[in-house]
């Protein structure tokens, strides 16, 4: 077993250590989990809104449970996908403790990388329990999908929302190393987010010429996807070119990101970063 393991590259001999740095990490420091988790009311707050204006029937074919699920849902993969590894590389851009990770052995990113990992597998620890308890209690466990492959095209979903909202958040975080006003990307970015993802309202409610521009854009691939798979507004025809197009934004976010390094790294270095 130790003779395998030492033929693995160090990158991945030191992955099990980082994971356990991080999830430990994530531990203590459970009390800003807790008042981040109580702070995503969003979907909350609109379901009330969207349940008001069903009781009387249905908007583009949502119904008051339809809604339910699908905010449920939103809440859901929020929770399992957001990333927000920009503001710790901001920060250690600024106050220059990113030198000491770039004389480590390994790359930074792949410590960014771990971390935001352990953290999201910590988060859910507490928000899938307490997520799975109010579809339970609001009664909208029934308007989910249970056909096997779908289930396995909304896990993929999730995966691949979670690789693009990584890999964008550390992207705007590396334009620290080009410009002082990254938070500022990083602040029209969300609002972005919140309007184009189907995070506020379904995309489906959308005018039919300010969908298709959504559609257009990576912002569903950051979270309405998986919850419109999980929800069953796709069928398994539809789901599978939608997430190879997903892939296709992860793989160019991925590139843009190592791109962005890349070059950003070389400006840190020759100012004496």
């Amino acid at each position: 077993m130790s003779a395998a393991r030492s033929s693995l590259p160090p990158w991945l001999r030191a992955a099990p250590a980082l994971l356990r740095i991080g999830l430990l990490e994530a531990f203590a420091y459970r009390a800003e989990f807790i008042v981040w988790m109580l702070s995503t009311t969003m979907p909350f707050i609109m379901l009330a809104l969207m349940s008001a204006v069903t009781r009387e029937g249905t908007i583009a074919g949502f119904d008051q449970p339809a809604f339910t699920a699908y905010y449920m849902a939103t809440l859901l993969v929020r929770h399992l996908t957001g990333s927000w590894v920009v503001w710790q590389m901001v920060m250690e851009i600024r106050q220059g403790t990113l030198a000491l990770k770039l004389v480590r052995p390994l790359h930074p990113l792949w410590f960014y990388f771990l971390e935001a990992v352990s953290t999201t597998f910590f988060r859910s620890l507490i928000s899938v329990p307490l997520i799975a308890l109010a579809f339970v209690l609001l009664g909208a466990g029934g308007s989910l999908v249970t056909d096997p492959a779908l289930l396995g095209c909304a896990a993929l979903g999730i995966a691949g929302a979670w690789i693009l909202n990584f890999t964008l958040s550390a992207a705007i975080g590396t334009l620290g190393l080009y410009i002082e006003s990254s938070v500022a990307v990083w602040d029209l970015w969300i609002g972005c987010f919140m309007i184009f993802s189907g995070y506020l309202l379904p995309i489906e409610l959308f005018p039919p010429w300010l969908a298709s521009a959504a559609r257009s854009m990576p912002f569903p691939y950051l979270q309405s996807l998986p919850v419109e798979i999980m929800t069953g507004r796709h069928d398994l025809a539809h789901a599978l070119p939608l997430l190879l197009r997903q892939a296709g934004w992860a793989a160019g976010s991925i590139a843009l990101l190592l791109l962005l390094w890349r070059r950003g790294v070389r400006r840190f270095a020759a100012y004496g970063g």
